[in-house]
């Protein structure tokens, strides 16, 4: 938020000192980030509450923290640096606590988590496709080329790449089966969507990153304009529809962990040798479920709702910061269901052996074995969820990926 709000008033147009600027650096360069509530901004007159916490410490008041954990009154800091707090001039204030910058903070660290959760769910639901036996054909180029979404064509490539000289797809390749689920047939247009998705609303981040949204707006000291460049509309719209696309993507990847513990097409029920004794990866699929359902409650669209504020000045608000918090919720929990994915994606891998994949599916499944055992009797799997989480948050699949 540092940062984004002194791009902002470098553009020039908010009537801001050098000084009060150079303040703020300070911040951001010694690491002293003030504490700013997550809740309070309604999306218009920018994220006036949770701004107006970010700046207290630029006129002494306020805490601030040094590691993220322990926050310190303002005041002790500065007389430990033998720094003053500022004391702001006409419009200083106006244009530090009107603006997107919360808004647009959360839109930078959810677009990089969810462009992550698209290259990971792509990844597993290839390893799926090859522990399922699924069929290739869905994802010929001339096939997508007929209806040619961008999301659509890079997700079917890189199934493509991912399924490249398999033997298993070699091994069923005139199997009796017709057609696989949708979950698995459908993978490059539900994924797609979602990148889709993405691309849309990184386009409105980058607009938004380099615009000037505080108010009123300077030109020149005979001309200024009251306006409304603090609304944050723009981000709210398709911050939503990031939270529906991000939903999306787990509730296919929760149909194609349904699909590896049913006990078809020679898997054994739950992915477990002696089912019935044992109960395998069958809780694993309820935690994916809750998942997904908690994750559809969150769907509701924040920027459909507008309560008026202000005396009824601002009559009509973005709830855009509510979208943001939403959509990142959405994301934490779609990692964990990528995770439940990959753990049983790996364990039905195994049923095939001694059959081959591609090198690059091999490579990552060796990988994963590293991390989490192969599983042959009812065990407690939340740590090995866990472990499945941190494979995907250190992003080592993907690295493995795009090196072979």
């Amino acid at each position: 938020m540092l940062i984004l709000k002194v791009h902002a008033l470098s553009i020039g147009y908010s009537g801001i000192s050098l000084e009060v600027v150079e303040r703020i650096c300070w911040h951001i360069n010694k690491n002293f980030i003030p504490h700013v509530p997550k809740k309070g901004s309604v999306g218009a007159s920018g994220d006036l509450a949770p701004l107006a916490h970010l700046f207290l410490p630029i006129i002494g008041l306020g805490y601030i923290t040094k590691d993220g954990k322990n926050y310190i009154p303002t005041e002790k800091i500065l007389n430990e640096h033998k720094m003053k707090p500022l004391e702001l001039q006409a419009k200083e204030g106006l244009a530090l606590i009107n603006g997107t910058q919360f808004i647009s903070a959360f839109g930078v660290k959810i677009s990089e988590k969810f462009n992550k959760c698209l290259d990971h769910a792509d990844l597993i639901s290839a390893l799926t496709i090859e522990g399922y036996l699924g069929s290739p054909q869905p994802f010929t180029e001339k096939l997508i080329q007929l209806r040619p979404h961008k999301g659509a064509i890079l997700v079917a490539k890189r199934i493509r790449k991912f399924l490249e000289d398999s033997q298993f797809v070699e091994s069923h390749k005139d199997c009796e089966r017709v057609q696989d689920p949708y979950s698995i047939r459908c993978i490059p247009q539900v994924h797609g969507a979602s990148r889709d998705a993405l691309i849309h609303f990184k386009e409105k981040l980058e607009c938004e990153l380099n615009s000037v949204t505080d108010n009123p707006i300077i030109f020149c000291e005979q001309e200024s304009y009251s306006g409304g460049n603090f609304h944050g509309q723009p981000l709210a719209l398709p911050l939503d529809y990031i939270c529906f696309a991000a939903s999306e993507l787990g509730n296919i990847s929760d149909r194609r962990i349904f699909l590896l513990i049913e006990g078809k097409w020679g898997l054994p029920s739950n992915l477990i040798e002696r089912a019935g004794l044992n109960s395998g990866f069958m809780i694993t699929q309820y935690t994916s479920a809750a998942l997904v359902s908690e994750n559809k409650s969150l769907c509701f669209p924040a920027s459909a709702d507008s309560i008026p504020t202000g005396g009824g000045q601002e009559d009509h608000v973005s709830m855009g910061s509510i979208s943001a918090r939403k959509a990142l919720k959405v994301l934490k929990n779609l990692e964990k269901i990528l995770a439940i994915e990959l753990l049983c994606a790996a364990q039905a891998f195994d049923f095939r052996r001694p059959l081959k994949s591609s090198i690059i599916l091999e490579k990552c499944h060796k990988y994963i074995r590293t991390q989490i055992p192969y599983i042959k009797e009812d065990t407690i799997l939340s740590e090995y969820i866990n472990s499945a989480l941190n494979i995907i948050k250190s992003n080592e699949l993907l690295k493995i990926s795009q090196k072979s």
